[in-house]
């Protein structure tokens, strides 16, 4: 069982104390692992890895070894599979490491979610998105309370929160974050407004003109309280008649509802939204049909 606010101290701590997995045993907790015995993690959210900082690692694993064993479950004869370190596995791989430090857990499908989306929340180079998305997936497919994951992780609860409601934002919004146009201080402004056109217009206006964190609360503090209506029109001129009949079109071809936004010098966007994996077949598929 997990200690109270351990996870604040590191992934270790989720089941207990690294140094705790086989009690009793001094200095047995630690095995040294074939790395053809071990395979990933399918739970791990982890998607992305710096191909560079990989390379940095090995190098180091090459000259000083494993300074922080991986920690894995046993799922067969000389089966291992990883619950934490995935990274420092493939740089250990890269080193041209055979055998590689690890402790060995005994945990379930559930628990392994639980511990690879939890040590994804502590790693420091995330994006917001990434975060929430992490979040959103220990609430939904972990079944944890805010609260309860704000002991799991150590982090204040309304953190948590200002994180979850980042997935409100527009797509576009989204990977402005991802991508750096935007900063979290920039997204938390943002999601003030309800309105997701009007998110977009002060994403495009920030973005465009590099706003600042105050600037963007300024603009939101007039738009919520009714006095930049005439100012939201100038900062966004309204589309012409054609453009509003492409949008109807797209939006009926597609069967969603399109967004499409075009600046005074003919630059824009056109985002095609949809709700789930068969939405995206089909969109594709009628994208292939027009190639035909």
């Amino acid at each position: 069982m997990a200690r109270k606010n351990a996870l604040g101290r590191g992934l270790g701590a989720l089941i207990e104390d690294a140094g705790d997995v086989n009690k009793g045993k001094p200095a047995a907790s630690i095995n040294e692992i074939d790395v053809t015995m071990i395979e990933a993690n399918p739970w791990q959210p982890r998607t992305k890895f710096d191909e560079e900082r990989l390379q940095e690692l090995a190098a180091s694993i090459k000259e000083i070894g494993i300074v922080q064993p991986l920690t894995v479950r046993k799922i067969g004869r000389d089966r291992y599979q990883l619950i934490a370190g995935e990274r420092r596995f493939r740089a250990s791989k890269l080193a041209g490491l055979e055998r590689v430090p690890a402790y060995i857990r005994t945990a379930d499908d559930d628990t392994m979610l639980e511990m690879a989306l939890v040590e994804n929340i502590q790693r420091e180079d995330l994006d917001p998105i990434e975060v929430a998305i992490s979040y959103q997936r220990l609430i939904e497919e972990c079944k944890l309370t805010q609260e309860s994951m704000s002991e799991r992780v150590g982090k204040k609860r309304s953190t948590i929160a200002n994180y979850l409601r980042l997935l409100k934002l527009p797509a576009e919004v989204q990977l402005g974050l991802v991508s750096k146009e935007i900063g979290m201080g920039h997204a938390r402004a943002i999601i003030s407004v309800e309105d997701p056109t009007a998110q977009l217009m002060i994403f495009d206006e920030t973005v465009k003109n590099d706003l600042s964190v105050r600037k963007v609360e300024e603009m939101v503090r007039e738009l919520n309280s009714g006095k930049a209506a005439k100012n939201a029109s100038k900062a966004k001129p309204s589309m012409s008649e054609e453009y509003v009949e492409l949008k109807s079109q797209l939006s009926s071809f597609f069967n969603t509802s399109v967004q499409f936004t075009r600046t005074d010098n003919g630059k824009g966007k056109i985002v095609i939204p949809f709700g789930s994996d068969d939405d995206l077949e089909k969109i594709i598929s009628i994208l292939d049909k027009t190639k035909s």
